[in-house]
């Protein structure tokens, strides 16, 4: 067989497993990978195991092992008490400032990743307490810091116009930000709306005991203290978020504020294993040349009349699987002119807004960091499962949501 097709099928039925099977999903992608990669694809099992991801393991790792010492020695607690009483005993605010939050940490320049990996441990924390259900609470945290991730100051907003401008489409990075930020606040608010946020009352934002009020101890502020200084590294020194989470980790380990057991504990690592095993599946299919294959199969598609939401429907099911910032943009941006040019019509502003988009709106899957770092928040194996899900089920959903607004919208946008 095919070894592009192969893996293809490979990513098709781990993603099926995930839906159908108690197996973690993580384990089946790392036996695909290997059944595909070594004796169909013809590649050593170290050419596979290279595609594992050092960096989203370290990531994933570093943080919930941060926020782990933060829940056991009791500071997530107290501060999710406190957090509910600055919202005026009215939770259904706590989702927007969920959003808000993450869209404003996003926006000053670390990104959607350094923003989501920020807010949703606390965010988990506060929302369950409060009755909000996980699923809402990571489609508000996701979707408000990838509304700020084009800013122009951010990671990926300079990736977007820096491509945009080798392509002769320079000068829009008002038009990328504003496509980007309205889709995601779009899609925010109508999950808000459908999925628990309008049945959220008064009354639910209760705390239940006297928790909420009992002062910090010394080893919850300096715990406080600590995060403050990763925080601030990370937005401002720009420190590695993962390997200096890890550092925050041991220096309240070693200044003795949290149980280093506990907290190790406390790490879901079979989430990690999920999502890791997942990307390692991911890594495979871009090396047989799976992604090509699904892109030339959906491409053909594409007319100049429909060419936006084309383009955003492929860009998306391909940043399902794949990275936005590292492989669609970089790949399809410079695309945009030669492929109105190719069709015969079309807007090549539009079309590469519409790439921006329909890339970026997928991103909540869990198959993306965004909802991997919402899933490594759950701890009980169930609901974390449950949350994977829904949140890939969201995520191949926005594919087509994604095309709807970007067919409708993005030539407005670019002629704005």
């Amino acid at each position: 067989m095919n070894a592009a097709l192969a893996s293809l099928i490979a990513l098709l039925l781990a993603i099926v497993l995930s839906m159908t099977s108690r197996l973690n999903v993580g384990v089946a992608a790392i036996v695909l990978s290997w059944l595909v990669g070594v004796y169909i694809a013809g590649l050593s099992p170290d050419a596979v195991m290279s595609g594992f991801p050092a960096t989203l393991f370290l990531t994933l790792a570093g943080v919930t092992l941060l926020f782990a010492c933060a829940e056991a020695n009791g500071t997530l607690e107290r501060l999710a008490g406190r957090a509910v009483r600055l919202a005026r005993g009215d939770v259904r605010r706590l989702p927007v400032l969920f959003f808000l939050l993450a869209f404003f940490i996003s926006t000053v320049g670390p990104g959607a990743i350094s923003g989501v990996a920020l807010v949703i441990p606390l965010a988990m924390v506060i929302g369950q307490r409060s009755g909000i259900p996980p699923f809402l609470t990571s489609l508000m945290v996701a979707n408000g810091a990838n509304a700020g991730n084009l800013s122009p100051i951010s990671s990926v907003g300079v990736i977007a116009n820096t491509k945009m401008a080798e392509a002769g489409l320079g000068g829009n990075a008002a038009r990328v930000w504003f496509a980007n930020f309205i889709a995601h606040a779009v899609v925010a608010f109508a999950a808000y709306w459908f999925f628990g946020g309008r049945r959220l009352s008064r009354a639910e934002a209760e705390t239940p005991g006297d928790d909420s009020i009992v002062p910090l101890d010394r080893r919850q502020m300096l715990t406080i203290a600590v995060i403050l200084v990763w925080i601030a590294g990370v937005l401002a020194a720009k420190l590695s978020l993962g390997l200096s989470a890890f550092a925050a980790a041991a220096l309240l380990v070693v200044l003795r504020s949290t149980d280093e057991a506990r907290a190790v504990r406390r790490i879901p690592w079979g989430v990690v294993l999920m999502v890791t095993g997942m990307s390692l599946l991911v890594a495979l299919l871009e090396k047989t040349g799976g992604i090509d294959l699904f892109t030339g199969l959906l491409a053909r598609l594409a007319t100049p009349g429909s060419v936006n939401g084309v383009m955003a429907f492929l860009t998306g099911a391909i940043s399902s699987y794949s990275s936005t910032s590292g492989v669609v943009l970089p790949a399809f941006l410079p695309m945009a002119p030669g492929l109105v040019e190719r069709l015969g019509g079309g807007d090549a502003l539009a079309v590469a807004l519409s790439i921006n988009v329909g890339s970026a709106l997928v991103d909540v899957s869990p198959l993306s960091t965004l909802g991997a770092l919402c899933v490594a928040t759950i701890e009980q194996p169930d609901q974390a499962r449950r949350l994977f899900r829904r949140l890939l089920l969201w995520g191949l959903a926005m594919t087509v949501v994604g095309a709807i607004l970007c067919q409708l919208f993005a030539g407005w946008i670019a002629r704005w």
